[in-house]
């Protein structure tokens, strides 16, 4: 059994060493001098003095803010004694050129109309697709229950037949009480219990005190009822605690550097992507600059390999000087340790709408991806990793529409076939953009992407007349073709709430 103290030790002690190396970190001690000139400090009080001064100048706040948003990085402690591969994946079988001068100016030039002059790109091809990572989610098992024997597990007809432990409705329920049917909430039309005017306008007062008081966990707490248009923004980067510092914005500029003067093959996989999805899309195309700039930056990002310390992935490596296999020639490839899939381009467009200023859109992506959107494209036994919400999807299915899963199966129509490419993307490029944000303020909210699997199944629920008619998964597909149209809110409302356990 883990020792709870020496577990919460670990997990400070991690805090500790990430928050030592931030702009934070120099600016405390910058402010702690400063205040050594105050003539309320006193030598033999110095310690209290320096924490009190600290607080009544809001930087105790700014502290709790970044504390928290480290706790929501690292939620539960790991056993000391855990070796690294443990701490990034419990389960066993889970874990198994420099560009021409010329070349560098004409792409400085070019910088805001990147999408005007791509390469070509006619020799390139995504690496893999949402389908094919299906594939590999599908022949996963836990070779200690041969044929997905263990009892709880035995009457799963899912595509998923690893025995992971997903929540019920219940529990559902629990965890996501503030969605319920009696509480207001951004994003319904009209409410039997509070005029949504009045919520809305209320809603707007309360979002307006959160952020006066720059309280990250206050905001997370207040996102759940859904954000107001209006302070979105903000608000998402109170909670992702993104202040945009100028020291983020020379780093963002460094990156920008480093990508007009190195050409690395990368860089067609994502020309390549966001030519065949948010080029497009009827809501994102118009975005395809800002894409392009986020997304060659973010591959050159070193620091984004921080997020391998506790994903289950491992960062693919390349040889330099042809040492294949001599650990002192290894380099990582791409530099940020992430290579671009069909679709990814989407997990940034619906910031492209909130932030329009270049580096804050970067850090706002950058800071969604290693907490959350990782998950949706590594193997991993996390809550909120794909193969749960898979796993959580098909058990919902089956156990509370049991008619409609049956009938999809026998016709050779796996729900989760066309579910998947929507929770892999988090369903961006499938929702009107609106909903997708409402979406993905319960996501921050949270601090889970399980909603994602909880949608999906109210989709099928809401469609469940017209697929009991269908009779192939083509079929099937044309009946959820169209997602344009749905609210996303009372979905989950009337599935979680609604539904009879």
């Amino acid at each position: 059994m883990l020792d709870p103290d020496s577990g919460l030790s670990l997990t400070i002690a991690r805090i500790v060493q990430r928050l030592k190396g931030s702009s934070l970190h120099s600016q405390l001690e910058r402010q702690a001098r400063v205040s050594l000139h105050n003539p309320e400090i006193k030598l033999e009080s110095l310690k209290e003095d320096i924490r009190d001064f600290l607080k009544t100048s809001g930087w105790e706040k700014k502290l709790q803010n970044a504390v928290y948003s480290e706790l929501n990085v690292f939620p539960s402690p790991c056993h000391p004694a855990a070796p690294p591969e443990h701490m990034k994946e419990p389960l066993a079988y889970m874990r198994k050129a420099q560009r021409p001068v010329n070349e560098q100016k004409e792409l400085l030039n070019k910088w805001n109309e990147m999408g005007t002059d791509e390469p070509d790109l006619s020799l390139f091809r995504p690496v893999y697709a949402p389908k094919d990572f299906l594939e590999v989610l599908m022949n996963l098992r836990n070779p200690n229950y041969e044929n997905g024997e263990q009892p709880s597990f035995r009457n799963h007809l899912g595509l998923i037949q690893v025995p992971l432990k997903v929540k019920d409705i219940p529990e559902l329920k629990e965890d996501f009480s503030e969605l319920g049917l009696n509480i207001g909430q951004l994003g319904i039309d009209d409410s039997a219990q509070v005029p949504p005017e009045f919520f809305e306008n209320e809603h707007v007062r309360v979002g307006q005190k959160v952020l006066a008081e720059q309280d990250s966990a206050a905001a997370q707490q207040y996102v759940r009822q859904g954000c107001p248009t209006a302070l979105r923004a903000d608000l998402w980067a109170l909670i992702l605690n993104i202040s945009n510092q100028p020291e983020d914005i020379l780093y963002y500029e460094q990156l920008k550097s480093n990508v007009i003067q190195h050409d690395l093959l990368v860089d067609s996989l994502i020309y390549k992507d966001v030519k065949l999805t948010a080029s497009n899309d009827d809501y994102y195309f118009v975005f395809e600059d800002y894409l392009y700039q986020v997304l060659l930056c973010f591959s050159r990002d070193t620091s984004v390999l921080e997020h391998f310390s506790y994903s289950s992935a491992t960062p693919p490596k390349s040889y330099i000087r042809g040492k294949l296999g001599m650990e002192e020639y290894a380099v990582f490839y791409p530099p940020n340790g992430v290579i671009p899939f069909h679709g990814f381009s989407m997990y940034v467009a619906p910031l492209c709408f909130l932030y329009h200023e270049p580096s804050k859109l970067y850090q706002i992506f950058r800071e969604m991806y290693v907490r959350f959107f990782f998950r949706l494209h590594s193997i991993s036994s996390h809550p909120s990793g794909i193969v749960s919400l898979c796993l959580l999807f098909e058990t919902l299915l089956q156990t509370h529409l049991p008619q409609l899963f049956y009938h999809l199966r026998e016709i050779g129509a796996q729900p989760l076939r066309i579910s998947f490419k929507w929770m892999v993307r988090a369903f961006s490029g499938y929702l009107a953009t609106d909903q997708l944000l409402l979406l993905w303020d319960r996501i921050l909210g949270y601090n889970s992407l399980e909603i994602l699997a909880v949608l999906a199944a109210a989709v099928f629920a809401f469609r469940a007349v017209n697929l009991m008619e269908v009779t192939s998964l083509a079929a099937a597909e044309a009946v959820l073709a169209d997602l344009s149209t749905l609210k996303v809110m009372p979905l989950l409302q009337i599935f979680l709430f609604a539904t009879v356990t």
